[in-house]
């Protein structure tokens, strides 16, 4: 005689600080378009953020060289002596802020080391202002720590950069960070000494709010611009400053997942601890490859921003001949952040409304087979992201199909 009985399972229930947050945009349009070239479409993407030239052959060779001597062992926690060293004198060389090796962290990525400071200084509630459009993971790494995002949308008139009014405001008992990007993922804009100097001021006199700063594009600006760092600008902060930087795009290197910081001492301390739990030490043949990419020869940076310049010029001219859309010259990175209000309100040949600027990009991707990033993805539209990582060839016909898929809309 058997038996049968039913058990009732429950619906998988995720923890609630990540209830709210998805996969990110990026990654989802990125994989929808990849789903469509491997149908046969010929689809241009330019939404990953990922410099197309390979990683310089001094740099792998020193990774192989590790290899060839066994460095494929677990090394110190948050970074081998060598290229906290390395890191040091980059620091030193390059921006003008020193910092001992135990306010020096080495994780896998820049953006573990924006998760670690995260989870290491907020509590529930704690909030953190970001400035808009933002890279996405800032805000979903601060809701993942339980704080709270602060929002301040930035627009084109003003450069995308924070003014010193909007912080004052947005600051409360409860501001634990600011979050400043320069050059800036996703819209290339850069502060100088004098945008930040209003910035820094307004910090001065709030003594319990902290300066998390990515610099991960500092090599990768255009013209005259002159790239500098706040801890470089005002001392007086330098120990409520985070100076975060990794080796992703200068170096071509994004798949070797190395970022580094510079910061007080408890902070390195208490980041330690979250990585520790976590993934313990980055990779060791990732890092003797990146004591190379820092301490060996820098010449190649120049050629490769000149590179990226000239797309620049090519993708800025290309989206501002087109009627409806609008795009400021970036100082760095590799995207463009194209204003699209002037499409908004149209229909596709196929009868749909372009409401927003997702619509938009929906739209591109179907009939242009063109795949760029909506502005809402980094929290301030109507925009549309194009990263020019990408082959000039590639470019030219991608700014041709937008023009064509621009015009059709009536």
């Amino acid at each position: 005689m058997s038996i049968n009985t039913k058990v009732e399972e429950a619906a998988f229930q995720p923890a609630s600080r990540i209830s709210s947050i998805g996969v990110s945009e990026i990654v989802k349009l990125g994989a929808k378009a990849q789903a469509l070239k491997r149908e046969g479409r010929p689809v241009i993407i330019l939404g990953a953020g990922e410099p197309d030239f390979d990683t310089p052959d001094h740099i792998k060779e020193a990774a192989w060289k590790a290899l060839q001597a066994g460095q494929t062992k677990y090394t110190a926690l948050d970074g081998t002596p060598e290229l906290k060293a390395a890191i040091r004198d980059k620091f030193s060389r390059e921006n003008g802020v020193d910092y001992a090796l135990d306010e020096i962290t080495v994780a896998t990525g820049a953006k573990q080391i924006l998760f670690n400071a995260l989870m290491a200084t907020l509590n529930p509630g704690d909030e953190v202002v970001i400035p808009t459009p933002y890279w996405t993971s800032y805000s979903d790494i601060v809701q993942i720590a339980e704080g709270k995002p602060v929002l301040i949308a930035c627009d084109a008139k003003a450069g995308f950069r924070l003014q010193a009014e909007e912080l004052e405001a947005a600051i409360t008992p409860k501001t634990r960070w600011l979050i400043l990007n320069s050059p800036s993922n996703p819209s290339g804009a850069a502060y100088r000494e004098e945008d930040y100097r209003p910035l820094l001021d307004v910090l001065l006199r709030h003594p319990h709010v902290w300066l998390l700063v990515d610099d991960m594009y500092e090599h990768i600006v255009y013209d005259d611009f002159r790239f500098v760092t706040p801890a470089a600008i005002e001392p007086r902060l330098k120990n409520r400053i985070l100076t975060v930087n990794g080796v992703s795009k200068a170096y071509a290197m994004t798949g070797w997942r190395i970022g580094y910081a510079g910061g007080p001492r408890d902070l390195i301390k208490a980041m330690a601890v979250v990585q520790s739990q976590a993934t313990s030490c980055p990779s060791s043949v990732s890092q003797a490859a990146s004591v190379a990419a820092l301490n060996g020869p820098q010449d190649f940076l120049a050629e490769r921003k000149a590179s990226f310049q000239r797309r620049r010029d090519l993708v800025v001219a290309g989206l501002n001949a087109i009627e409806g859309l609008d795009c400021r010259v970036p100082e760095g990175a590799f995207y463009t952040f194209s204003g699209c209000a002037g499409v908004l309100g149209k229909t596709t040949p196929g009868g749909k409304l372009i409401a927003t600027d997702a619509d938009f990009c929906a739209y591109l991707l179907e009939d242009a087979n063109v795949a760029v990033v909506p502005g809402s993805a980094f929290g301030l539209s109507p925009f549309f992201r194009i990263s020019y990582a990408s082959a000039e060839s590639e470019l030219v016909e991608a700014l041709k199909r937008i023009a064509e898929a621009c015009a059709r809309l009536r």
